[in-house]
């Protein structure tokens, strides 16, 4: 008998009841994990997109997305021939070279026009592609199955969800970097007007300050004809006056400025204090950014810079927030228009009639028209007409509202 055999047997056997009571105790101290597992196992498979999106939804979101960026293309290529050939007098007048044409204008040109005119891209493509299915008798087919129009809708709102997102990002971070190159290439190559000087700045710095400048030159960023006034209550306490004054580019830190000829006025009662000197460094919280403005500011700005500057200047009493204020509340408000003309798009051209996707497509074009003048119009009148900003910006978007739930209940059962 081979005793070396069983002996090696008995260790296998010894080693696997070992390792079955390890794991019978593992599992006595983890049997409390199995409710969080199960907890996690549900919350997976409720987030799991293949929960919500079918493969009929994954065919319409294609559908959706294709059409969206092929209308972009076609329209912002047709845009670009116009601009050119409008524009090639110019940019050969002013000397302008290939490479600034492409990469400064035209570069920031195309998603800057893009994002101005999505509501108009979603609503060519909602109607282009739904009528098709129209036409092809395919909504006709998702209907017999017991589809609802309500559920036939599910993958036009997620692909609204990816465009008012991708709207927003770009509108909001994006975009306005590429705006601030765009205009400084049309300021010197297309205009050749340059906003660098300013005439009776007057600024609020606080409740309390007030500065005065007859003249503001921002290539040397230097100011003439300099006067700050410090108010207690109505009484003025102090006023200082200089020549000129002049900003510190090189220092570390920011509103360092250095006053030539200077006198300071400090008045307490009937006494009055005279100070004079020279030359004066001083902190004033104010910058050359605050002093010059330029048509098209408010787009040059990110939404957090956007806000900063608005809450800056509204403390500062300074009278041109508005057109901020209304930059501001328009880009939230642009990124759901993508939902309400998609409800409109799809509520049209749902229903299969003769005659194709032609009268539909007119409509489109008018509504977006209708949807992007509309915002022109309501934001001079918060300009122009002092109406509140949020208003403004959410007055297109409450209207086609009203027309998206219209077209909704006329939209085929």
């Amino acid at each position: 008998m081979d005793y070396s055999k069983i002996r090696k047997y008995r260790r296998l056997l010894k080693a696997r009841r070992q390792a079955l009571r390890g794991a019978r105790r593992l599992g006595n101290h983890m049997r409390w994990m199995k409710p969080v597992v199960k907890i996690m196992a549900w919350m997976l498979s409720w987030l799991n997109p293949r929960r919500y999106i079918s493969l009929l939804d994954w065919y319409i979101i294609k559908k959706f997305i294709g059409t969206y960026v092929f209308s972009i293309l076609l329209i912002i290529s047709i845009a670009i021939v116009f601009d050119f050939n409008e524009n090639l007098s110019k940019f050969t007048q002013y000397h302008a070279p290939w490479r600034a044409i492409i990469f400064d204008y035209y570069a920031n040109f195309i998603p800057y026009y893009s994002n101005l005119f999505s509501p108009l891209f979603v609503f060519i493509a909602v109607i282009y592609f739904t009528s098709k299915l129209a036409g092809n008798s395919e909504i006709i087919a998702m209907m017999a199955t017991g589809m609802s129009f309500r559920r036939l809708l599910r993958p036009y709102m997620f692909s609204c969800v990816l465009i008012a997102l991708t709207t927003f990002y770009l509108n909001a971070y994006v975009i306005p970097h590429g705006t601030v190159i765009r205009q400084q290439f049309e300021n010197r190559y297309r205009r050749n007007k340059v906003t660098n000087a300013a005439d009776n700045v007057q600024i609020r710095l606080s409740k309390s300050t007030v500065v005065y400048m007859q003249h503001y030159d921002d290539q040397i960023k230097r100011g003439y004809g300099f006067s700050l006034d410090k108010f207690e209550g109505k009484k003025l306490v102090s006023h200082m006056t200089a020549s000129d004054i002049q900003y510190d580019t090189i220092a570390e830190s920011k509103y360092h400025w250095t006053a030539n000829n200077w006198k300071v006025r400090t008045l307490r009662g009937l006494r009055e204090k005279i100070q004079m000197g020279a030359v004066k460094d001083t902190v004033i919280p104010m910058e050359p950014a605050d002093l010059i403005y330029s048509k098209g500011q408010q787009e040059t700005f990110t939404s957090p810079e956007l806000k900063r500057y608005i809450s800056k200047q509204t403390s500062r009493g300074a009278a041109n927030v508005k057109q901020y204020e209304v930059e501001y509340h328009k880009r939230i408000a642009m990124s759901f228009a993508s939902f309400i003309l998609t409800i409109i798009g799809a509520s049209l051209s749902a229903r299969k009639r003769k005659g194709g996707m032609g009268l539909y497509l007119g409509v489109g074009f008018a509504l977006s028209f209708a949807y992007i003048m509309l915002q022109t119009v309501s934001s001079a009148f918060a300009v122009q007409a002092n109406m509140p900003p949020p208003l403004a910006a959410w007055t297109p978007n409450i209207i086609f509202a009203v027309i998206a739930l219209f077209c909704y209940r006329q939209a085929p059962n």
